[in-house]
């Protein structure tokens, strides 16, 4: 049991449930039957366990170097082994449950984890750190839409909402561990710009997913509802970024950001918009 607690805190579970809500949201809104809904949550559920834990698993000697004592696999909690074997087994689930959604489906998730991957595997130590975020998040309104009976890419407003908010997600994530990283080498783009640059790109990010949203999701003019999410998910950006630039940034301006995603889904479902015409 104590493993498996260590194993989840590994997975970054935060990110790991607010992607899958959002997964979920965007098979809502794409018209899923519920059995195809369930596939879908349940795979990338799998999916991002997969990219949290094999992201702590490779940073774990880094962890350890910088002090990181939340990390259990850092602490020896879990093994490194095991760390890899659940990483694994969990992509390869992840990609199972796909495949019954059709093999374009399978083919943009596949993608998206690769992407993902390609980030904790180095990508991260590079001024290209942000390209993993701006590739899978954008990808992700498809992976819900190519998971329908009549698979189409999401519409283009969809896949703009979702890169933007995965720049923001990026740049918001790392602000608290930019001194820790410089020292174990990792000189990501959030490192080459600086903590201010990245707070006030993060807030834009957001901004510029609810205009997306806003517009994109809009079947002739915005209903009054769309205006007032929107308004939410202004204040929100606004909220992260002054908590980024007035102290030490911790890990609420990140908590924010992933609000603010989860705002504009629910906007989406509140407003009766679509991602399939």
């Amino acid at each position: 049991m104590i493993r498996v607690r260590a194993l989840w805190a590994s997975s970054h579970p935060g990110p790991t449930c607010v992607v899958t809500a959002l997964s979920l949201a965007l098979g809502i809104v794409s018209g899923l039957e519920p059995w195809r809904l369930a596939l879908l949550a349940a795979a990338v559920f799998f999916g991002q366990l997969s990219v949290g834990i094999s992201n702590d698993a490779i940073d774990a000697a880094r962890d350890r170097a910088v002090g990181r004592t939340d990390k259990p696999i850092a602490r020896g909690d879990v093994g490194l082994r095991t760390a890899w074997v659940t990483a694994l087994g969990a992509l390869v689930v992840a990609l199972a449950l796909s495949a019954p959604l059709g093999w374009r489906m399978l083919l943009a998730h596949a993608i998206l984890l690769a992407s993902a991957w390609s980030y904790n595997a180095g990508l991260k130590k590079t001024a290209f750190s942000i390209v993993p975020f701006l590739l899978s998040f954008g990808l992700l309104p498809s992976v819900a839409t190519l998971s329908s009976a009549d698979p189409v890419p999401a519409p283009i407003w969809a896949g703009i909402a979702g890169a933007v908010l995965g720049a923001a997600v990026h740049l918001a994530n790392v602000l608290p561990d930019l001194d820790d990283d410089r020292r174990t080498g990792v000189r990501g783009l959030p490192h080459r710009i600086g903590a201010t640059a990245s707070a006030v790109l993060a807030a834009l990010g957001v901004i510029g997913g609810g205009v997306a949203v806003l517009v994109g999701s809009a079947d002739g003019a915005v209903a009054p509802l769309a205006w007032v999410f929107f308004a939410a998910v202004v204040a929100v950006a606004v909220a992260a970024a002054v908590a980024a630039l007035r102290r030490q940034p911790g890990r609420n301006v990140f908590r924010l950001v992933m609000l603010a995603a989860l705002l504009l889904a629910v906007q989406l479902i509140a407003t009766g918009g679509s991602l399939i015409p």
